[in-house]
């Protein structure tokens, strides 16, 4: 056991899906996969380990909101349990003008406004990408499935409500302006993270608003309605499973 996931060793498999509700790792679990375990709950933040119409061996555990939260599920996961790879599967708003609800955001990249490897005293700031072989078995299984999907960098907020109202420019709109796709609060400590402890991660989205379009996904939405991408991203889990 480590400090906040009560697994036993081997009761994980070596890809993890990761969205950040439990209700909606819950949901992945019993819609996704078969032979079901619940393998850890401390926290509520119960994981389940089971296997996919292909076959493969997978689990599915959820890491909260925020970077702070997927550092340590991340990081234990990876350094405690022999997990491999983590694939991100969760929500983002969207900048793009050719971004609409419910398409797909592909992460290549994160930018993050929170140093997390400031303790690594790098005088510069980390670039945070996933691994390209998975990287590019996603874009390509997402080609096969004909969903309509972006690949690019995301904004990993450390902020959720910004409280300054007073400025000239929205924060939003000098993210769109350098190119980010959207953005959500997990990716860039997942890739980190990654990165240092030599395992591979991926940040999949579903586009759940957007910032200069009406039209917003409710939370039941956000819970379940996000098919198309799940099952992209199981395809990608059995390719490395």
């Amino acid at each position: 056991m480590s400090i906040h996931i009560n697994a036993k060793k081997g009761d994980f498999a070596k890809v993890v899906l990761m969205p950040g509700d439990p209700l909606r790792a819950k949901w992945i679990a019993e819609t996704f996969l078969t032979k079901v375990k619940a393998v850890s709950s401390v926290r509520g933040m119960v994981g389940y380990t089971g296997y996919s119409k292909g076959g493969k061996r997978i689990s599915v555990m959820p890491s909260g909101m925020g970077q702070p939260s997927i550092g340590i599920y991340s990081h234990e996961l990876f350094a405690e349990y022999g997990v491999e790879l983590i694939i991100r599967v969760g929500t983002c708003g969207g900048f793009h003008k050719d971004l609409n609800v419910k398409d797909i955001v592909i992460a290549s990249s994160a930018s993050s406004d929170f140093d997390y490897l400031a303790d690594f005293n790098l005088h510069g700031i980390y670039s945070a990408t996933p691994d390209y072989e998975v990287l590019e078995t996603a874009v390509n299984e997402a080609r096969k499935s004909k969903a309509k999907f972006k690949v690019g960098n995301v904004l990993s907020e450390g902020i959720f409500y910004h409280l300054n109202k007073d400025e000239k420019e929205p924060w939003w709109k000098r993210w769109m302006k350098v190119g980010a796709l959207g953005c959500e609060m997990e990716s860039y400590v997942l890739y980190c993270n990654a990165n240092v402890l030599g395992k591979k991660a991926l940040g999949m989205f579903t586009v759940s608003d957007h910032f200069t379009k009406p039209k917003i996904m409710s939370s039941e939405e956000r819970q379940k309605g996000l098919s198309d991408m799940i099952k992209i991203a199981i395809k990608v889990a059995e390719k490395f499973a």
